[in-house]
């Protein structure tokens, strides 16, 4: 079975059960989006390929951990070889953050809002990085709106600022204000990501009330004449109800702009716990269109430095998981 095939069939489950030998330091938590609040995931990989699976004892699906790394994944019988990968903060290969743990807002797919709400102090966030450096290519940072939108950009630009003397990449992904990639890039930002989420405004105003879906997209668009094509991302998530004409209009606007989609398959929590997470044929669909919109527009996710796209672990990514 190709790889791509597998991973959209794990995606769909999205859950497995970790069995065999203790494995806490290959096990992440989310504080952010709407895996937070979890039972923690694990990154199995085989043949340089990953993929994020939410640790669920019912699951029907079982990842064996071996010892030392070593795992056997076991879907329907099917057992495939491979390694948990080693966390940094949140996922392998980075020291990814989530600054404030709250929300004033209410996005119907996300858990954040019913957790306690915490942000973390600068030096608590400097000494986190500094904890994984060894293990770690990147920041990326993320943060959810305690105050005012306002506020909390301030506050995660003073965290970039300090972070930036340690020399490592730094992604970040915030809800963005007019001008926020500008005040972002100055501060030396390598890369930044702002969510669409929906694939209509329509949908999104249904999903995330209060928030403004035409200005994450004048933000994008702002942002790939400053971080350049390649390093501007984007989540779309597939489940919401789009349709797949909608969902494929939506992944060629943001090609055609010069941001690499991030197509990201509903995880039902929260006010959407009554939804479905897209099919694996589905997944491969959307894996397909995007596959094609990127080469159209010369558009490579493997160049990608840090978040999301240069983990792979929740998404399909065209020329990081073909073969």
């Amino acid at each position: 079975m190709r790889w791509e095939t597998l991973k959209a069939r794990l995606l769909a489950a999205g859950t497995a059960r970790l069995e065999g030998e203790p494995c806490d330091e290959y096990v992440s938590s989310s504080t952010a989006g709407p895996g937070a609040g979890g039972k923690g995931s694990i990154f199995f990989s085989s043949g340089g390929k990953r993929v994020r699976l939410a640790l669920d004892p019912g699951s029907e699906l079982t990842v064996r951990h071996l010892g030392g790394g070593k795992a056997v994944l076991d879907l329907d019988g099917q057992k495939v070889g491979g390694r948990l990968d080693m966390i940094a903060l949140h996922c392998p290969g980075q020291a990814f953050i989530t600054v404030s743990s709250g929300c004033i807002f209410s996005c119907r797919y996300c858990e954040v809002p019913r957790l306690p709400q915490r942000r973390k102090t600068v030096e608590e966030i400097l000494s986190m990085v500094e904890g994984v450096r060894d293990r770690a290519r990147c920041i990326s940072l993320t943060s959810g709106v305690m105050g005012s939108v306002e506020e909390e950009e301030q506050y995660v630009l003073s965290v970039v600022e300090r972070l930036s003397v340690i020399g490592l990449p730094i992604g970040v992904s915030i809800y963005p204000l007019e001008g926020t990639p500008g005040r972002l890039r100055a501060l030396g930002v390598a890369e930044v990501k702002f969510n669409v989420e929906a694939a209509t405004g329509e949908l999104f105003s249904r999903m995330c009330p209060g928030l403004s879906w035409e200005g994450i997209w004048e933000s994008l668009e702002e942002s790939v004449a400053l971080f350049s094509k390649n390093h501007v991302h984007s989540n779309l998530m597939i489940g919401l109800g789009e349709t797949d004409r909608e969902a494929e209009a939506c992944i060629r606007r943001l090609t055609g702009m010069g941001v690499i989609p991030v197509i990201r398959p509903l995880n039902p929590v929260a006010g959407l716990s009554g939804y479905a997470r897209p099919s694996s044929d589905r997944l491969l669909r959307m894996y397909a269109i995007q596959a094609d919109a990127l080469r159209e527009a010369g558009l490579d996710p493997a160049q990608a430095l840090t978040m999301c796209v240069a983990c792979t672990g929740c998404d399909l990514t065209p020329g990081r998981d073909d073969g």
